[in-house]
């Protein structure tokens, strides 16, 4: 599961390459190229960043579904965590770049083709990310009460595809399937005090929604055990500090676990330690007191996997979910889960399923692997499709920090500038956008500058200061067209 975090953005050069040389046989070439990236997240900034910096001559045209750039940085770190979308920094002057181009509300694979795309451009990434959920696959999954949690995600961070999601959180008992940082981060969106996130940016639809809340306890629920959990040691800290509420953890679950842990990686170790000390020592008088004052709670529950959603009496929302026990098979990070036979019922009016994100085929001429959820590919290069390439989640699936992604970004444009250098792409000129504007423009589709990004960047600043926010997100595509006079 995506973890967002501040890293070194400084780029430290692949040992098999010389970028100096790069850069003086680059500048020896006539006809600069172009190069397209479809999806402006971070793994399309993070190529187009490293293009420009060793092309001297590339141009760069980024393409984006939405009307707004940077992805999950805007749409899915949490409100309460600004410090990690000052990576949006760096974005804005690879895209101030005069060799540089946003292209906004342009849905490829559907306003415009992979293979036009291809013929104008001498390459193309495809960055698009993971633009789904992954299905639980279990009866009463459609039930109201039942949301996947990268929706709720969407709905709190203002993605305009869920503005209009509406949870109902009348209930008293939520649970989150999955236990990664994404069922954390939802967790505590649900569990935090909403004059703590009043100043965030936040929307204000959701924050009225949360104000009426009547959420109590959260239960955090996982297939394996303790050492399996997917969450960072970060998250888990945050969630045990979280003002207003207690943790609720089964000491039975740890048995054993301190003589098992001896021998992980320190990430892991230092991470099951603090769960271990949460889970069994007894609170000191400060931290005591404060859980006794609690008047919410969470817990994790282990060793459990969702077989079907309870329905209420009248068959109209969730009112539960009926969860197969299990045990593992195996040792580590690979143990898997196998059903026990035992069943439990817990009840709850809200259901989040937080099993992953999912990758979808962006267009029939593209590889595309369904059960991995990728474009197949080696080291960036799409299989069988000359000039084609991939970076980020569609290309190594849904895992990994924001270092994963800006590391795995940068490797992927090394290798089209070293095809580049090695006369693998086309040499002679491209038409680059100024084909492709001409294709949108006789299917009426009008595309959005950075500059325009910057006016609707300006407008949500605006808003957001009255409230004392760093902004108020704009929800309605149709109002940001309009401000900016479409």
């Amino acid at each position: 599961m995506l973890v967002w975090e501040e890293v070194d953005l400084t780029f430290r050069p692949f040992p098999t390459s010389s970028h100096k040389d790069f850069r003086q046989w680059f500048s020896t070439q006539e006809q600069p190229p172009q190069i397209c990236v479809v999806g402006s997240g971070p793994a399309g900034f993070y190529t187009a960043q490293h293009l420009l910096k060793h092309h001297p001559q590339a141009h760069v045209d980024i393409y984006e579904k939405q009307l707004v750039p940077f992805g999950l940085v805007r749409f899915g770190v949490a409100p309460d965590h600004p410090e990690v979308k000052n990576v949006i920094n760096t974005f804005t002057q690879t895209a101030r770049s005069a060799r540089c181009a946003f292209r906004g509300n342009v849905v490829v694979g559907r306003d415009v083709a992979v293979p036009e795309l291809q013929t104008a451009y001498h390459a193309v990434v495809l960055s698009y990310g993971a633009e789904d959920h992954r299905a639980l696959e279990i009866p009463g999954e459609e039930l109201p009460g039942v949301f996947s949690a990268r929706a709720f995600v969407g709905w709190y961070n203002g993605l305009p595809e869920n503005r209009e999601l509406a949870p109902d959180l009348s209930c008293d008992t939520a649970v989150i399937l999955g236990q990664g940082n994404v069922a954390l981060d939802v967790a505590r969106i649900l569990l935090t005090p909403p004059e703590h996130l009043e100043k965030t940016d936040i929307t204000e639809a959701a924050l009225g929604v949360l104000r009426q809340s009547q959420v109590k306890t959260v239960w955090i629920v996982g297939r394996r055990g303790p050492l399996q959990v997917a969450f960072t040691i970060k998250e888990l800290r945050e969630m045990i500090q979280l003002p207003g509420t207690r943790p609720i953890l089964d000491p039975a679950d740890f048995l054993g676990l301190q003589d098992r842990i001896k021998e992980v990686p320190r990430p892991r170790k230092r991470l099951t330690e603090l769960l271990l000390r949460t889970a069994i020592e007894k609170p000191g008088p400060e931290e005591a007191a404060r859980q006794a004052l609690a008047s919410r709670a969470w817990g994790l529950r282990f060793f459990r996997s969702p077989q079907q959603v309870l329905s209420s009496p009248d068959g109209q929302r969730a009112a539960g979910i009926r969860l197969a026990v299990t045990r593992l098979e195996g040792v580590g990070e690979a143990a898997r889960a196998v059903p026990t036979g035992d069943t439990e019922d817990l009840p709850c009016g809200l259901v989040l399923s937080s099993v992953g994100y999912k990758s979808c085929p962006i267009d029939p001429s593209v590889p595309f692997d369904p059960k991995l959820g990728v474009i197949p590919n080696m080291e960036g290069r799409v299989v069988d499709v000359p000039g084609l390439y991939c970076s980020g989640w569609v290309k190594r699936g849904p895992t990994g920090v924001i270092a994963t992604t800006m590391t795995d970004s940068f490797a992927t444009s090394q290798m089209l500038l070293q095809d580049l250098k090695a006369g693998l792409l086309p040499r002679g000129p491209r038409p680059g956008y100024a084909a492709i504007e001409a294709l949108l423009s006789s299917r009426g589709v009008r595309p959005v500058s950075f500059s325009d990004w910057e006016k609707l960047d300006a407008e949500e600043v605006s808003r957001g200061k009255g409230a004392g926010k760093p902004r108020e997100k704009l929800l309605d595509p149709q109002e940001m067209l309009r401000l900016l006079g479409r």
